[in-house]
Order: C-alpha cells, then sequence, then structure tokens
C-alpha cells in the first residue's frame, strides 16, 4: 500500500484557517504563556498544557496543568472519538 503525501496547505486552508480555530488556538498559546510567567514550562521542555475540561478558552488556573507530550496527547476516547469523562 502506497501511502499518500500529506497536503498541509489544504489541512490550513479547510480547518486551521477559520475564525474559531484560530481563537482556540490564541486561547491554547495564552494558557502557555500564562503558564509560562509563572515558570511551570519552558520553551523547549517537551511538556503540554492540559486543559482539564477540554476547553482552550477556559484559562482558569484550576483548569490548567502540565503533562508531558506523551499524557496530554494520548486520552481514552469513546466509540464517536470524543475524550472519554471519567
Amino acid at each position: 500500500m502506497v501511502k499518500k503525501k500529506r497536503n498541509y496547505r489544504k489541512e490550513y486552508d479547510n480547518y486551521q484557517s477559520k475564525s474559531k480555530q484560530k481563537k482556540n488556538r490564541a486561547a491554547r498559546n495564552a494558557s502557555r504563556t500564562k503558564l509560562k510567567k509563572k515558570r511551570k514550562v519552558r520553551k523547549g521542555d517537551g511538556k503540554d498544557v492540559h486543559h482539564r475540561d477540554g476547553n482552550p478558552k477556559n484559562r482558569s488556573s484550576k483548569n490548567l496543568s502540565v503533562k508531558s507530550k506523551a499524557r496530554n496527547r494520548s486520552f481514552k476516547r469513546t466509540k464517536t472519538a470524543g475524550k472519554k469523562r471519567r
């Protein structure tokens, strides 16, 4: 089976360039900046800022935590690929 090359331009045009996704990305960046100021993360540390409720716009301190990239990017999913709630 031949693997098809990924078209990053198409991905950006179809998903990442939408205003809702730009706002979500800005909110995630603001969350990381907030934890940088508290010296919980730093550039190149291999850590992700985890939003406990899954909402990138909720930047309250109680909702944010630091996790490794592997822990933050893999989580149990439901049959419909949503995040499984505990």
